[in-house]
């Protein structure tokens, strides 16, 4: 709850396990204006985030968690929700953040961390979520269209639904921002730092681990062989382009 007169614009489910954590973080976050809700446990935390009256604007969570982990956690919520969610976790390996990431997490902070910077992720990620859905933006783009077809791809750019052969693909919203930057432009090579300002409309700081890992789950989900590419192509050093080849 918060006090005084401050008016909560946006609501954040807090999933920590340990009470010295939650209870640093909250009140700072609850100080800053934002309604916290608290989860101990990962059971807890997809009870609550089902049941919620009013969806949240974003989901700090920790990996290390009793009853059901982390990415236990984040399973179920990107099961039916593109919530934007911020990884807390002790563990501080490229394994385990490429996991995170990979598994649909928008982005992460190693223990310990600063709560300035915790909060200008939040931040950050809540204004990348009301971007999302928005057309993306460059120069010399061609109209878009309700539905945008490619290589025997096909975007529905109302719904967010993909479709390859007739066969359904399930994207998160950044894999679909990517996807859309690319097909909208063939032939055209975006730098990773192009990629990141279009789909996460914020300033790249040269974490590539967070593009290589979308990438790498998009190609899973569209390329027959994702490791011999027919759609995205690779340009080492330089970025990335989509075409197809000629048979």
């Amino acid at each position: 709850m918060l006090e005084g007169n401050v008016v909560s614009s946006h609501r954040l489910l807090l999933v920590e396990d340990d009470r010295s954590i939650s209870e640093m973080v909250g009140p700072y976050l609850e100080k800053e204006g934002y309604d916290v809700s608290y989860a101990y446990d990962g059971y807890e935390a997809e009870e609550q985030f089902k049941q919620a009256k009013q969806a949240y604007d974003l989901v700090i969570l920790d990996l290390m968690l009793p009853r059901k982990n982390g990415m236990e956690v984040l399973q179920t919520i990107r099961s039916v929700s593109l919530v934007p969610v911020l990884i807390l976790s002790a563990k501080d390996g490229e394994v385990d953040k490429a996991l995170g990431l990979g598994f649909g997490a928008d982005d992460y902070l190693s223990k310990p961390f600063s709560l300035i910077e915790l909060t200008a992720r939040i931040k950050a990620a809540i204004r990348r979520a009301n971007y999302a859905a928005q057309p993306i933006e460059t120069p010399n783009a061609p109209v878009q269209h309700e539905r945008l077809e490619f290589g025997g791809l096909v975007m529905n750019m109302d719904t967010y639904e993909v479709e390859r052969e007739g066969a359904a693909i399930r994207l998160t919203s950044k894999e679909f921002g990517i996807l859309k930057l690319l097909v909208t432009h063939p032939g055209k090579v975006f730098t990773k730092a192009q990629i990141y300002a279009a789909v996460w409309n914020d300033q790249y700081y040269g974490d590539e681990n967070i593009i290589n890992v979308h990438m790498r789950r998009l190609r899973e989900k569209i390329e027959r062989d994702p490791s011999a590419p027919q759609y995205i192509k690779t340009l080492w050093g330089i970025g990335y382009k989509l075409e197809v080849e000629q048979t």
